[in-house]
């Protein structure tokens, strides 16, 4: 994998074998909007209502755009491969003592494709703001999510629970770790 960094919003590059992980451009509006409406989706995450309301896509990738922003996003891009030019999206929340929390979804019709997998090993590996620690965690009524934490070498730290949007109620989750280095 290498990792170019591309200056004009201080975030790199990463490149893996199927895709890239790059940051969002106002052009992604469409296919995140159009992705993050499926209920599947946004139920899954914290974040994303469902229904999603006109504007959200556009709002958030202008706050991953932002020089004031607090969490990195990139866009799963695999169109140098002949995929789709967003095939799911993946983050990193700054959080304290040089530690981040990862976040990641990906598209209906790459489900069961490895493509999570291979998502959350490259940015490990790459690794781009030189974090101590990496955390996550995942609804208990993910387990494929878990799946995609422990075969990238996180550790099963814990339950909690975490409130979604989508399902406007407070969801058992799984939480992971990895030290990094």
């Amino acid at each position: 994998m290498n990792v170019e960094t591309k200056v004009e919003f201080d975030q790199p590059v990463v490149q893996a074998d199927r895709f890239c992980l790059r940051p969002l451009q106002p052009s992604d509006v469409g296919l995140i909007e159009h992705y993050a409406s499926d209920k599947r989706v946004a139920t899954m995450t914290t974040s994303i209502p469902h229904p999603l309301p006109p504007g959200a896509a556009k709002a958030y990738v202008d706050r991953s755009l932002s020089d004031k922003r607090e969490e990195d996003v990139w866009a799963i891009d695999g169109t140098a491969t002949g995929g789709s030019e967003v095939m799911g999206l993946i983050s990193l929340q700054r959080m304290d003592r040089n530690q981040s929390e990862v976040g990641y979804w990906v598209a209906p019709p790459f489900w069961n494709t490895g493509l999570a997998s291979e998502a959350v090993e490259a940015l490990v590996s790459a690794n781009p703001l030189g974090n101590a620690t990496m955390f996550a965690s995942v609804f208990q009524d993910n387990p494929a999510s878990a799946r995609v934490l422990t075969h990238c070498g996180f550790e099963y730290i814990g339950d909690a629970e975490s409130f979604s949007v989508a399902r406007n109620a407070t969801v058992k989750t799984w939480t992971y770790l990895k030290r990094m280095g």
